[in-house]
């Protein structure tokens, strides 16, 4: 195993070692050094980059992961790099060649791997459309609340033999989301609003709203539309990562009169200028983030949360999840 890891990750590990030999027995075995240290910190702050973001340009010390979970692949190497002189993980959601439909996402693994870097706060860019006149292409919205409206998708980590509810009535770490937007609002983008607050309404895909299904989306108040991020929320809740999501919006949902004229140039140019947005708004919240971090309820969410008795759960679940529960056993 040591000789299939990175630069960065074989130094850590080293010192891991030398730290641990002088702290645990010597007679230790060197599995249970490997288990202790896959869950040390290589990098608190994670990154999802949606459509359109498939790489952070600013990432400093370069360098891929292939990181192995109990549920899979990701949906691509993790790269790590330092950015704003902290460092952290970025992930292109669908590939770096958006290969993934949003129904083909490893959801599961892709969370799993920023959990087994040690990630305590997520940041999620996702492009979505707009339910609301006044949220505008280019706008940045900072939901709140998610609408699940998806059919094949795994949301938990648990069950065979271990049952957990989480708490989700407030899906979004609301002490991130604060630190995101003071972050946009200091940048004052052009011709860009910050929405600070809102629902997302998560779909199935791929295809689009009906109009019909669009207008009982804006019944409900909902704000914005997309297809992926209520998956990730659960689960990073699950895994007590601190979860915010960045939507970008690229243009209106098919409700608004004059979307029929949008064409596919001209989302493909706001998915482009959405990037750009994105990775100078991720700069301003790592920075932030690296010298006041937040406290967060999401870095115990499973306190209370998990019902099976794990003195008596299943062995062979009880390892699978031992990333999630070691500090409950």
């Amino acid at each position: 195993m040591i000789a299939s890891l990175g630069n960065y990750q074989k130094s850590v590990f080293i010192d891991f070692v030398r730290i641990s030999r002088g702290r645990f027995p010597v007679k230790l075995p060197i599995r249970q050094l490997i288990t202790r240290w896959i869950i040390m910190t290589i990098a608190k702050i994670g990154i999802i980059g949606g459509s359109g973001l498939y790489k952070m340009e600013a990432l400093k010390d370069v360098e891929e992961i292939e990181i192995s979970t109990p549920f899979g692949s990701p949906s691509d190497a993790i790269i790590l790099g330092t950015l704003e002189e902290t460092r952290v993980a970025f992930l292109a959601r669908h590939g770096r060649n958006h290969t993934l439909l949003p129904s083909e996402l490893p959801f599961r693994a892709n969370i799993y791997a920023m959990k087994k870097l040690g990630v305590e706060y997520l940041i999620s860019a996702s492009a979505v459309g707009s339910l609301k006149a006044e949220v505008k292409p280019l706008d940045l919205v900072i939901p709140d609340q998610f609408i699940d409206r998806t059919k094949n998708r795994i949301s938990t980590f648990f069950g065979e033999g271990i049952v957990a509810h989480i708490a989700f009535g407030e899906p979004i770490c609301q002490n991130l989301a604060s630190v995101l937007a003071e972050a946009i609002a200091a940048l004052n983008l052009p011709d860009v609003t910050l929405h600070h607050g809102g629902t997302y309404v998560c779909m199935e895909g791929p295809a689009f709203s009906t109009k019909a299904e669009s207008h009982l989306y804006r019944s409900w108040d909902a704000t914005v539309i997309g297809m992926t991020n209520l998956p990730e929320a659960k689960l990073a809740r699950e895994a007590e990562i601190a979860y915010a999501t960045l939507a970008l919006v690229t243009d209106y949902d098919c409700w608004h009169p004059d979307h029929d004229t949008v064409t596919v140039d001209m989302v493909i140019s706001n998915l482009h200028k959405n990037a750009v947005n994105a990775q100078e708004v991720i700069k301003a919240t790592v920075k932030r983030l690296s010298t006041n971090p937040p406290v967060s309820d999401a870095h115990s969410a499973l306190k209370y949360a998990i019902l099976t008795r794990l003195d008596v759960a299943s062995v062979e679940t009880k390892q699978k999840l031992a990333l999630l529960l070691q500090k409950y056993l």
